[in-house]
């Protein structure tokens, strides 16, 4: 039990054993009520709980739940290095989101079950003990009685005019909105993994380019420090070229910084803790572009039929309008029946009796202190504010549609300028550096084309990871289990 409950309960019993004072405190005292100016009598030392002052940091005085670790139901294989297609296998599996949507939507078929429930007859039985006495027109008094026994009541709503109907039907789109997220997160967690895994692969890429241009800069420092040998070069040339040197050292360190982030943002993604260490298939594959033919208004009409969010945002709506409809159902009267039977036994000697009630009822809801009209003024508010909420999803849907496939456009007509950019690059490069071991050209010429080469291949990885990813979020938000599109020259 917190100490906080304890020691309320201990005050609790002092009060009870001085009732006479506590009370005469308290209804003497103005005190007690908290008057205006005047302290807060508090009893069970509630103000103890929370912070003393605004800007005092609150400290528990009871130890704080613990957090556990997030269960992984099942580890990844051990062997080959995994593919795309076994990263996104697991993590649908293991991911808790996946998880979490699925016991929503668990959650939303039982609440069917407890409206369908309304449809059947509720039957509850009793056994009691009852003694009394009892004093009769005359005042005679009667003896004490001891009667007890069984009982079985029924109750049993006739019609309604369509309220328990439209509970049932609002529980029954809760459902398939349900249903139909925990397919979105589906797609989510797919789109996710994607991203995370083509953002290794790019960091894993870059890394690689970063590592041969810190190479061809600390060749191209040897080969300054052998013309300052031989008096061809200036101190200033070794200067140039050891700060070229630098940054390539320093870039190569951020790409390995952003390659560790990677690893944990995919293992973060399948469902594994962010320290696990993960067998990928490591090789960045040119793609191979293929033209998308759907005009931008059939993509538009795909992703309406076809995004489980913007289907689940309409049946959300359809769900409020039920609700709204049953309650203003609910103030129209309605008609049950009830009936009751049981058995009445005497600790004396008289004899048992059996009682049977059978009644139907017109219940006619008169006034509930306006509680029914803004009840009804409420669902119909929240019903306008579904409506409203999926037309604002299907206007980010149609942006998110319009966005991708520009992005896919661009980031393929990029890749093929990119190859022709890496490959002239790096072959004024090489013929700035043969050119200046052997004694022509200056070093601002040989550090100029190192550095077009080396941003030429960073252009180039970034041109394969913008059409993956591009790609990837044009099937998102198209929301296709499949995809418009396979990415291919992805392992």
């Amino acid at each position: 039990m917190p100490k906080r409950i304890r020691e309320g309960t201990r005050v609790f019993g002092e009060a009870w054993i001085a009732p006479a004072a506590v009370i005469t405190l308290m209804v003497l005292s103005p005190n007690a009520w908290g008057g205006v100016g005047l302290p807060w009598f508090d009893p069970f030392e509630s103000d103890a709980a929370v912070a003393p002052a605004p800007g005092v940091r609150w400290e528990s005085r009871d130890p704080l739940p613990v957090v556990p670790e997030p269960a992984v139901p099942e580890s990844l294989k051990n062997g080959a290095p995994l593919t795309l297609p076994e990263l996104t296998e697991f993590a649908l599996r293991n991911n808790p989101a996946t998880r979490q949507a699925w016991l929503v939507a668990r959650a939303a078929a039982a609440g069917v079950g407890i409206e369908e429930a309304a449809r059947l007859p509720e039957v509850s039985g009793l056994f009691g003990l009852t003694r009394s006495e009892q004093v009769s027109a005359s005042g005679t008094s009667v003896p004490w009685q001891t009667r007890y026994g069984p009982s079985v009541s029924l109750s049993y709503l006739l019609f309604d005019f369509g309220a328990r109907a439209g509970r049932v039907e609002a529980a029954e789109y809760d459902l398939l909105a349900a249903n139909l997220s925990h397919n979105r997160v589906l797609q989510d967690v797919v789109f996710q993994v994607e991203q995370a895994y083509y953002l290794l692969l790019g960091f894993d890429a870059l890394e690689e380019a970063n590592a041969l241009s810190l190479q061809n800069n600390q060749t191209a420092l040897e080969a300054a420090q052998k013309r300052r040998e031989s008096g061809l070069a200036t101190v200033a040339d070794i200067y140039r070229v050891e700060t070229q040197v630098a940054q390539a050292q320093l870039n190569l360190t951020r790409s390995r910084g952003g390659l560790e982030k990677a690893k944990g943002q995919l293992a973060s993604a399948v469902g594994l803790p962010v320290t696990a260490v993960l067998n990928v298939q490591m090789q960045l594959s040119p793609p191979s572009v293929r033209t998308i033919t759907a005009s931008m208004t059939e993509l538009l009409e795909r992703a309406k039929a076809s995004r489980p969010d913007l289907v689940a945002a309409e049946t959300q709506f359809r769900a409020a309008r039920s609700s709204a409809d049953a309650a203003a159902y609910s103030s129209l009267p309605s008609i049950e029946v009830t009936a009751e039977t049981g058995t009445a036994y005497f600790t004396d000697q008289r004899p048992s009796v059996n009682s049977y009630n059978v009644s139907v009822n017109l219940r006619v809801p008169l006034f509930s202190g306006f509680r029914d009209t803004y009840t009804v003024r409420q669902a119909q508010a929240q019903a306008q504010q579904a409506e409203a909420a999926r037309d604002l999803l299907t206007r980010q849907t149609e942006l998110e549609v319009w966005q991708a496939y520009y992005d896919v456009q661009t980031a393929a007509s990029g890749m093929t300028s990119t190859e022709a950019q890496v490959r002239s690059a790096e072959q004024t490069a090489q013929a700035a550096l043969a050119r200046y071991q052997a004694g022509y050209g200056s070093v601002l010429d040989l550090i100029t084309a190192q550095q077009d080469a080396a941003n030429a291949r960073v252009q180039r990885i970034q041109s394969f990871l913008d059409w993956f990813i591009a790609l990837a979020r044009l099937n998102h938000s198209l929301g296709m289990r499949g995809g418009l599109i396979e990415a291919g020259g992805a392992p």
